[in-house]
């Protein structure tokens, strides 16, 4: 299993804004490369035969939401908050959206993608964007549980299963 935490205070606030004003000096290949560094970093998470589990405790903004939503199970302290900040900076979730989207729902997306509104741990849990919630002291144990349950699992087996979720969702019963 890979287990994504995040150290000290956040889980992840997001890109590094000035790093991001940067990016205007890149040539638009340039550009691309970065953006795909973390696009492939998103797409490991997601598919990879290990699963992945995100511990969130702290911000979990713009990216980092990204992050916890390319995770199979997500568990988040308590005191966690949430935020799709992108908006406020005149950017578009877009690279996150896949992930996002068919985590928390359309509708859910659509509010939080406009609003940039924070959010805490219980609306996220609400709305599902993460699984589960733990008071900020057992966070750990929480997560080393879903872990143990995890190590249980055939190596080959867990990615199967992963593959398998993504080939059947959304599509129509049949023969």
């Amino acid at each position: 299993a890979i287990v994504l935490a995040g150290r000290g205070k956040a889980f992840c606030a997001g890109a590094d804004l000035a790093w991001m004003a940067s990016g205007r000096k890149m040539s638009p290949g340039e550009s691309l490369d970065d953006s795909m560094r973390l696009a492939r970093l998103l797409r490991l998470l997601h598919d990879s035969p290990k699963p992945t589990v995100a511990r969130v405790q702290g911000p979990a903004f713009a990216g980092g939401m990204g992050l916890v939503a390319a995770c199979d199970v997500s568990i988040a302290s308590t005191d966690a908050r949430f935020c799709l900040s992108e908006v406020k900076h005149g950017l578009i979730p877009a690279m996150i959206s896949p992930y996002v989207i068919g985590a928390m729902g359309r509708q859910q997306a659509r509010r939080y993608f406009v609003t940039g509104e924070v959010f805490d741990a219980a609306e996220a849990w609400r709305i599902g964007f993460v699984h589960e919630l733990a008071q900020p002291d057992e966070l750990d144990a929480r997560v080393n549980e879903i872990v143990g349950h995890l190590l249980a699992g055939g190596p080959k087996a867990l990615g199967e299963c992963k593959r398998l979720v993504q080939d059947v969702a959304g599509r129509p019963i049949d023969d």
